[in-house]
Parts: C-alpha cells; structure tokens; sequence
C-alpha cells in the first residue's frame, strides 16, 4: 500500500468522515479522477451513514449519498483490524474486476 497524493495514480480511496455540500462536489471530483476500476471505501459510522451527525441540516449522510461505496468499515472509531479487513476485502474484489477484464 502507498499512500498517494494525486488521485490519477490511486486505485483505492478512503474516506472518513460525513459528506456535507461544500465538501460533496470535492469528494465527486477526486472519485472521477481516479481511473477504472477504482474502489471506494467508507470507514467509520460518519463514513457510512453520517453518525451521530447526520441530522444536521448541513449533512448530506454517508459517503454513499455523493459517490458509490465497495466496503463499509463500522464503528466509532472503526477498529483498526477492520479497516486493514475492508482493505484487504476491496482489494480481493478489485483483483476480480481486473482478472475478469
């Protein structure tokens, strides 16, 4: 795994926390960016469905509500064995969108 500034050289992004409008059309830009297949993982109970947060008026909800999400990490935090998991799992699933291409 290397982490990676530009998304044009990412296969897999993660993303943590809720998704609000002002960063929602950032978080679309940068899945676009990336090229096929790309895997999109939501960590942690904001990632996945907004948490605690998602009442607010200024929260859209989780990731999923901007961008289409391959794993879900839950927890508040997300344990750190479950996101190496998710990680592990999105990567399996990549691996078989690449074998079948």
């Amino acid at each position: 795994i290397i982490n990676v500034g530009n998304p044009r050289h990412a296969d897999v992004l993660v993303v943590t926390g809720t998704v609000n409008p002002r960063n929602a059309e950032i978080l679309k830009n940068i899945y676009s960016q990336m090229p096929d297949p790309k895997l999109v993982i939501a960590v942690g109970a904001c990632g996945c469905s907004g948490g605690v947060f998602r009442e607010a008026p200024n929260v859209l909800g989780g990731v999923d509500k901007v961008i289409p999400v391959d794993v879900y990490v839950p927890g508040c935090p997300a344990k750190p064995e479950a996101i190496m998991d998710a990680v592990v799992t999105g990567l399996g699933k990549l691996k078989g969108i690449l074998e079948a291409s």
